[in-house]
């Protein structure tokens, strides 16, 4: 399903997307450089936002946990990717552990991960799943779609991570793939493993360290290097951010370094609009630094919003994920999303696994409006359509043909994985400063 873009696609996003396909060869030799220089992350997934002048990520993860919402059409492509990925890894893996988040009741979830096991078997590998919850004995969980997913209480022995097989026998597999974001911080089990057997991602990509704003920054001066490529203002791909630490919701504290932060981006987008010439008032999105699952997030207007804040509102802020309080925020531009399917707004999802777009899917929600978060209670997804996949535009076809739609935001999602993965470098603890 194509979703309807509610503006016309004339202006600068047209201009973007003409610029894209032009300059496809020196974008394709440019990324397979940066390949050759940085390691991509095993997996991950971007949120765009497409509002009809401008086209960014808003955000990035590491754990992506929507497999399930995939198009089956697409999974030559990520056992094809995941073939990739794994040689990296290990290039004799027979075996592999996944480790997901500690849900039984939250069956989508557990689709999607039966959805990745499923993928990474397709490589040839055994692949079994364990838990992090306190089992004694494997867990068999009925999931929707009529499979039976199981889960196995992890061993560590000798610093490596098995599972119990018949007998004394142990699956003992060569890397271990964490579904899990780590929200509620790194459990001792994880800690200082055998480093023969990868664990992937490391841990400091998880939410217990890492830092929205860390790749945001690192994105910004990709996308510097990427508009002059490409000939474009680094804004049309590029939301403007800002931080603000030492934030206590509850408390109260932070909340004149919030509405200086929100005042000033605010400033600054009011610039870019009339430059532009965009008649829509702008926003911006205040969310907690770390986590997931769309928690803590807000859209402000107005600097005054930030101050007048209810008390359920400062309750829905002030934790996220796994009771994870949040101290730090993210300022970060808001992106309309002007694109819909049915009347309800949506932002497309792009996944890849290695550096390779291998599908994406809709998140579409009918009680949320175009300035808002779609990530919430009541969302829904839509797989893309097959034909555009974003592997690739054509020349041949208008600038806003679907294929070459994909194709651009294939090409952000590669940018905004690429970026996570030289954020990852910087932020490795096991390297000296200034050696990422």
């Amino acid at each position: 399903m194509i979703p309807h873009l509610t503006t016309a696609l004339t202006g600068p996003l047209l201009d973007l997307e003409r610029h894209v396909i032009d300059a496809q060869a020196a974008i394709e030799h440019w990324l397979r450089q940066q390949w050759q220089e940085h390691a991509a992350p095993f997996y991950s997934s971007v949120d765009l936002r497409n509002a009809g002048y401008k086209l960014a990520p808003v955000d990035t993860n590491l754990f992506p946990g929507g497999f399930n919402n995939l198009n089956p059409a697409f999974l030559p492509l990520a056992v094809q990717a995941a073939q990739v990925a794994v040689e990296k890894l290990c290039a004799n893996a027979q075996r592999l552990l996944i480790i997901p988040e500690n849900h039984t009741r939250n069956l989508y979830y557990l689709q999607n991960v039966a959805a990745l096991a499923d993928i990474l078997r397709k490589t040839g590998l055994n692949v079994r799943i364990g838990s992090l919850l306190d089992l004694t004995e494997p867990l068999l969980i009925d999931l929707p779609d009529g499979q039976v997913l199981k889960l196995e209480p992890v061993l560590r022995e000798q610093g490596r991570l098995r599972l119990r097989e018949a007998g004394d026998a142990r699956f003992d597999p060569c890397a271990v793939l964490l579904n899990n974001d780590l929200s509620a911080g790194v459990p001792e089990l994880l800690k200082d493993l055998d480093p023969d057997q990868t664990l992937i991602p490391p841990l400091h990509a998880g939410w217990a360290t890492r830092r929205k704003s860390n790749h945001f920054r690192v994105y910004a001066e990709l996308a510097v290097a990427f508009a002059r490529l490409v000939g474009i203002d680094p804004w049309l791909i590029d939301p403007f951010f800002a931080v603000c630490a030492d934030v206590d919701f509850m408390a109260r504290r932070g909340e004149d370094c919030l509405a200086e932060q929100v005042s000033a981006l605010l400033a600054r987008i009011r610039t870019k609009y009339a430059e532009y010439g965009i008649d829509r008032p702008p926003f911006v999105i205040v969310k907690a630094d770390a986590g997931t699952y769309g928690m803590g997030v807000m859209t402000v207007k107005d600097p005054g919003e930030v101050r007048e804040l209810s008390r359920r509102a400062r309750n829905k802020m002030a934790v996220v994920k796994e009771g994870l309080k949040v101290h730090q925020v993210l300022v970060q531009e808001g992106v309309y999303t002007f694109e819909s399917i049915h009347g309800a707004v949506a932002e497309p999802v792009v996944y890849m696994i290695d550096h390779y777009v291998i599908g994406g899917f809709y998140r579409v929600h009918t009680a949320r409006g175009d300035d808002e978060n779609l990530n919430a209670p009541g969302m829904h997804f839509v797989p893309l359509a097959f034909e555009a996949v974003g592997n690739y535009a054509d020349a041949s076809e208008r600038p806003d043909a679907p294929v070459n739609r994909f194709y651009t935001y294939g090409v952000l999602a590669r940018l905004a994985a690429l970026a996570a993965a030289i954020e990852l470098e910087q932020t490795d603890p096991t390297l000296p400063a200034g050696d990422a």
